[in-house]
């Protein structure tokens, strides 16, 4: 697997991670913890380093999952976890943002212990949090960096103005926020903003939580307790919409023997060197064939086709719940 460096100070990653969350939240029950770990193991086997997780996910049993099964690879990996929810409170409707400096650091503190680490190393913000100062968060992650309990700051769904201004006090080394073929806001602002002052990116729900893999359509049932079931992007009517995209995806896959999902990932890959995107599954075949996007070669006139073509094609519903998506972009 190759290397990417996020940011200029010095975070080296797998070109492609693994978000973790889904193994344990989101998407239905969470799975058996044996058969994740053997996934996460499986994953390190074949080269990834990045793994992404978050107190919310279960809550806090995600963050368990991840300590467990990368103990025994501490020193060849990073995982990166995020504060900035009160949990407990309703993360599928409105939930309750908490990122005042004293709950920073009673975060870091409980996710070092279900980590199994001695720091952190990465700590995004999960949401930017109106009621606190973005100066403030990021003074409070640079006093735990100089403590040596966390190595880099992150923010995640964080505007440009507020990139800058955390940035100013604490250099941001990697911004996550979701990217893809048919999530593409932040090419406008975003991407020359992180550009300019040498932060990573990282895409999550790069396959668009799974609609991009070509696998789910118009007739697709989901599981009781999966968040999809309540997001506009994925009633009947926006599915049937946006197999478009999928269609575009699969006539490039054919072109290079490849799949729907490695095409997506690839064309992410091939927008910066600095991108690192984080798919999500629970399923090892899937692994397999997301980790081979990697070697999926896209050429400018692949990536001006996909480009032409896409143009052409308006996405249908949001990507969240107005409260949720509410969230993004401050």
């Amino acid at each position: 697997m190759k290397t990417r460096k996020l940011g200029n100070n010095g975070l080296e990653v797998s070109a492609i991670g693994l978000g973790c969350m889904g193994m344990s939240f989101g998407y239905g029950s969470p799975k058996d913890t044996q058969e994740m770990i053997a996934l996460i193991r499986a994953a390190v086997d074949r080269g990834v380093t990045f793994f992404d997780t978050a107190e919310v996910y279960g809550p806090f049993i995600n963050e368990v999952l991840v300590g467990e099964a990368l103990a025994p690879f501490r020193d060849q990996v990073v995982i990166a976890t995020k504060f900035g929810f009160d949990v407990g409170s309703d993360f599928g409707g409105t939930p309750g943002l908490n990122s005042r400096p004293e709950h920073i650091k009673h975060v870091a503190e409980a996710s070092l212990k279900r980590l199994k680490v001695e720091a952190i190393d990465l700590f995004y913000q999960h949401r930017v949090d109106p009621a606190v100062p973005i100066e403030d968060v990021a003074g409070a992650v640079k006093q735990l960096i100089e403590e040596g309990k966390v190595k880099h700051f992150g923010l995640s769904e964080a505007g440009a103005q507020t990139i800058r201004r955390a940035h100013a006090v604490q250099p941001v080394t990697a911004l996550q926020s979701e990217y893809s073929l048919w999530t593409r806001t932040p090419e406008k602002e975003i991407i020359p903003t992180l550009e300019e002052l040498g932060i990573g990116f990282v895409p999550y729900s790069p396959l668009g939580k799974g609609f991009l893999t070509g696998k789910i359509d118009q007739s697709t049932k989901f599981d009781s307790a999966d968040f999809r079931n309540r997001l506009p992007r994925f009633t009947p009517e926006a599915m049937k919409a946006n197999q478009a995209l999928v269609d575009l995806l699969g006539a490039m896959a054919a072109n290079k023997h490849a799949t729907p999902a490695q095409i997506a990932l690839a064309w992410l890959l091939a927008q910066k060197p600095w991108i690192s995107p984080i798919p999500g599954t629970t399923k090892l075949h899937r692994l397999e064939e997301n980790l081979g996007a990697a070697e999926v070669e896209l050429t400018a006139d692949d990536l001006r086709e996909i480009e032409v073509a896409a143009s052409q094609i308006t996405v249908e519903g949001a990507r969240y719940p107005e409260a949720l998506e509410a969230l993004a972009g401050r």
